[in-house]
């Protein structure tokens, strides 16, 4: 028997997800099993959890339901016909409803090879926040001409979104809670308190005025962008896809980059280029507890369940 993150009923995280003991998986052809070492948490799973149309989403009609979809770790099983992948490797990447588990089973074309830079927890919660950031800065080709804003700036996706855009020449002001303004000012980026007044702030802060604004935030935040003057084909969100439908505004996310750019992000982490911080770590038994955290907010960076 190995252990899993398992739900039974739809509900809140804190509540519903367990960790059980399920029977030990193994690689059938064409498949690895990777033993995992580090599985990231994402605002999507507990969401999933909660909410039966987001969950329909996922192709989950009903519990129960594996959790989570990031994951590193080590391939210790390669099934029949699998090439370029041996035991020992060591590996990160994604499978939905399966990463938060002792042992995944994997698509070997879905996995990326971990440079000896990158820690497990930093590999293991990248898959998705990685992608996400790379594929909305992607999307606005920046130069040295932008000013951008990112929003929810100190969190998974904006930390990098942050750097990604900076690497890019651009000028960045990322909106972050104020325990967290130090740290966005030592990627290079301006920080900006959220909440009342916001785009008054930000005027100041760019009086020439902002060009694009990425977002991890939500109606409040694209409406920000929109007051402010920013073409709505240059305003990206992440967070909340009707409003963002109702306005002209672009909602490229994670599907619009693959392995390639997440192992090239992967590598800039290891190489220094790039920081990726683990706000929390959590053992697997603690999940209830990660989740607890992830939903109080004013993260910087990831959290993270180790199974070791």
């Amino acid at each position: 028997m190995s252990r899993a993150v398992m739900f039974s009923a739809f509900g809140p995280a804190t509540q519903v997800f367990d960790v059980l003991e399920v029977p030990e998986p193994h690689a059938s052809a064409g498949q690895v099993r990777v033993r995992v070492k580090a599985a990231g948490l994402n605002p999507v799973d507990w969401k999933i959890a909660l909410y039966p149309p987001v969950a329909a989403a996922y192709h989950l009609a009903e519990p129960p339901s594996g959790n989570g979809n990031d994951f590193s770790g080590v391939i210790d099983e390669v099934g029949d016909g699998v090439t370029g992948w041996s035991v020992g490797d060591e590996v990160y990447g994604g499978r939905r409803f399966y990463a938060q588990a002792d042992y995944v089973l994997a698509d070997p074309d879905t996995l990326v090879a971990k440079p000896a830079g990158l820690g497990w927890e930093q590999a293991g919660a990248l898959d998705i926040v990685g992608r996400t950031a790379w594929a909305e800065v992607a999307s606005q080709n920046l130069t040295a001409a932008d000013t951008v804003l990112v929003t929810a700036a100190a969190g998974g996706v904006g930390v990098l979104a942050v750097q990604l855009a900076r690497r890019a020449g651009a000028t960045v002001i990322g909106t972050a809670s104020r325990e967290n303004h130090a740290y966005l000012r030592s990627l290079g980026a301006t920080p900006v308190l959220y909440g009342d007044g916001l785009v008054k702030r930000i005027r100041a802060l760019a009086p020439t005025g902002v060009t694009v604004v990425l977002d991890h935030h939500g109606a409040a935040s694209i409406q920000a962008g929109l007051d402010l003057g920013v073409d709505p084909s240059r305003i990206n969100t992440i967070a909340d896809r009707p409003f963002a439908a109702q306005h002209g505004v672009a909602t490229v996310g994670g599907a619009a980059a693959g392995r390639a750019e997440l192992a090239e992000l992967g590598q800039l982490i290891a190489a220094g280029e790039v920081d990726f911080p683990i706000e929390a770590r959590y053992p697997l038994e603690q999940v209830r507890e990660a989740y607890a955290r992830l939903q109080s907010g004013h993260l910087r960076g990831k959290i993270v369940l180790v199974t070791e």
